[in-house]
């Protein structure tokens, strides 16, 4: 079996055992994960529900940014460099 067959037939109860573990830093029988352990179960989380179209906002990693996207506290966001005067339409978006 390929690692991607094992992450398409994981079960969704494994999935949120290994979410949880990776959150809490140990594992469900209270054990701590190795930094090798939690790699290695945030790449299967991460594929997991790439492959199982989890949507964006509950996936791993997501951050909601509110009222704050698309402005200067957004770290997506950098302010282009001309004078001191702060005005609305200096800040444009960064996409990585």
């Amino acid at each position: 079996m390929t690692y991607e067959e094992l992450i398409e037939r994981l079960d969704p109860s494994v999935y949120r055992n290994l979410k949880q573990a990776i959150e809490l830093g140990k594992w469900p029988d209270g054990r701590p994960m190795s930094r090798e352990q939690r790699e290695i179960s945030l790449e299967a989380v991460i594929y997991y529900e790439n492959k199982h179209n989890v949507p964006e906002t509950d996936r791993t990693g997501y951050l909601d940014r509110g009222e704050k996207a698309g402005t200067a506290c957004d770290p997506s966001v950098r302010r282009k460099q001309s004078g001191d005067q702060i005005d609305p339409d200096q800040f444009v978006e960064v996409k990585a």
